[in-house]
């Protein structure tokens, strides 16, 4: 019975040690010059195509701007509000609250206030 005992945590041992390494945690990125995807060279009020992911850009004069529908009109170039950088959805947000931020997916995020608390949530909705 030993015998089976130690074999068995052997081979968990063994495969403990084998499992992959934990991924390396992305640099933090609480600006947006450290977002990626945003699109440069935007023009302020013009017509843009995706409300949803990669939704922020920068003018000529370096003001950055968002791609928002208000009242589900054409989608076009907006001012943004203060930019966190790269958040993830779900997070905790205190004292950000109307402020935006983008997922590490590309997902425009907004910090909503909810039941006492504020998260970042999806911001195309």
């Amino acid at each position: 019975m030993r015998s089976i005992v130690t074999v068995l945590a052997g081979v968990v041992t063994a495969g403990l040690l084998m499992a992959a390494p934990p991924a390396a945690a992305q640099p933090e990125c609480n600006y947006p010059d450290c977002t990626p995807g945003i699109r440069p060279g935007v023009v302020l009020g013009s017509y843009c195509d995706n409300t949803t992911y990669y939704a922020f850009g920068v003018t000529d004069w370096g003001r950055l701007v968002f791609c928002g529908s208000p009242r589900r009109y054409e989608p076009r170039w907006f001012r943004s509000p203060e930019m966190h950088g790269v958040k993830n959805e779900g997070d905790i947000c205190s004292a950000q609250d109307g402020d935006v931020a983008q997922a590490p997916d590309g997902l425009f995020l907004t910090c909503v206030s909810r039941n006492g608390f504020t998260r970042w949530e999806r911001g195309d909705t």
